[in-house]
């Protein structure tokens, strides 16, 4: 286990996809942290009705562009911070090259294809992504590291049949506030190449705020990163479902 960071967190490039009500929070401990660059992937609208969760924004950004508010709000925060953004959805199409050179990747996203596309995408550009969620009184946040642990697919193998999303279900704004802030601690670690959270992902439970890290066991049958892969590539079909949005 690397436990001692190499590089410094102004030379780290994350890419954080989602600036929602996980995304948000994420963003701002990132920046607060000290990274050097930041790209910002949405392609949403500030909404007034999210507003309690999302606090990168207020008022005066309802109707703007997420990734653009998202960029003037954290300038104001740490001006010397490089801020890129990408007003679209990850796709299978574009995906690849927004995460190249990134040394680590939030997926802050609220459907199960963008997270799968992903989770894909990173492990065959060997780049570590944490994987953050959050819904009613619960969330969670998963570290894959690009190689030599578990991955995603490794716990939940594929795409799942129609699953509540926030919208739905409801969510308690603190929650995002706790869960973007642990998936902001395993991109950092992970960023300066630090893989103590590889493999592992934490649980929160905010009705009792209590807290867990389980190691996810890699499976040899992982068709991501498996004795025998056959995910080698993106095929669009593969990702079928919910459309993937940011």
């Amino acid at each position: 286990m690397n436990t001692s960071p190499d590089r410094p967190l102004s030379e780290c490039r994350v890419v954080l996809v989602g600036t929602g009500g996980v995304g948000a929070p994420c963003a701002i401990a990132l920046a607060e942290a000290g990274i050097g660059e930041l790209l910002l992937v949405d392609e949403d609208r500030v909404e007034i009705e999210n507003l309690h969760r999302q606090l990168l924004f207020g008022e005066e950004d309802v109707g703007a562009s997420k990734p653009e508010a998202a960029r003037r709000s954290l300038e104001r925060r740490r001006a010397d911070l490089r801020v890129q953004t990408f007003r679209g959805r990850a796709l299978p199409s574009t995906v690849r090259a927004l995460i190249r050179g990134a040394h680590a990747v939030v997926d802050a996203t609220d459907n199960f294809p963008s997270r799968f596309l992903l989770a894909d995408a990173c492990h065959l550009e060997r780049v570590a992504v944490v994987h953050a969620a959050a819904i009613r009184w619960t969330g969670t946040a998963l570290c894959a590291a690009p190689e030599g642990a578990s991955c995603y697919r490794c716990l939940f193998e594929d795409l799942p049949g129609a699953a509540p999303d926030c919208a739905t279900a409801g969510i308690v704004g603190p929650v995002c506030g706790v869960v973007g802030g642990i998936a902001a601690e395993m991109a950092l670690l992970a960023a300066q190449g630090n893989d103590e959270f590889h493999g592992r992902i934490a649980t929160y439970d905010g009705r009792r705020d209590e807290h867990r890290l389980i190691a996810v066991p890699a499976r040899r049958s992982c068709p991501l990163c498996g004795n025998e892969p056959t995910i080698v590539d993106l095929v669009e079909t593969r990702y079928i479902g919910a459309a993937c949005a940011a």
